[in-house]
């Protein structure tokens, strides 16, 4: 029986999420949620189960509303590298949910490097 897209998706959230759990145990986890419209991103502690900055195209300061494409997701990258400075994290992992690394999700994770954050 084939699977569904939705069905691959959310195993492939698992398979990830529960290898950076394992391996970043107590760490801050950069999380990614894209959709057809918009994209964003978290800074999640999940120790204390609080979200510490997050970004979204959905900002109005950003000048990217209702566009996702990837540079969109660089300017949502670079703001939360810079709202992660300011809380003063500088390591994370990157939890890139069920989305490939691949173009949008790519360009986030580039912008968040080059504006400081490691991972």
């Amino acid at each position: 029986m084939a699977n569904s897209k939705r069905t691959l998706f959310l195993k492939r959230r698992l398979r990830v999420r529960n290898k950076l759990k394992a391996r970043n145990v107590g760490g801050i986890r950069l999380s990614v949620h894209r959709s057809n419209k918009n994209i964003s991103v978290q800074l999640i502690d999940d120790v204390q189960g609080i979200t510490l900055a997050s970004a979204s195209s959905l900002e109005k300061d950003l000048g990217v509303v209702g566009k996702n494409n990837i540079e969109a997701a660089a300017k949502v990258g670079a703001a939360i590298a810079e709202r992660a400075k300011a809380k003063g994290v500088e390591e994370c992992y990157f939890d890139r949910g069920g989305f490939l690394f691949h173009g949008k999700v790519k360009a986030l994770a580039e912008a968040a490097r080059e504006g400081g954050l490691k991972f």
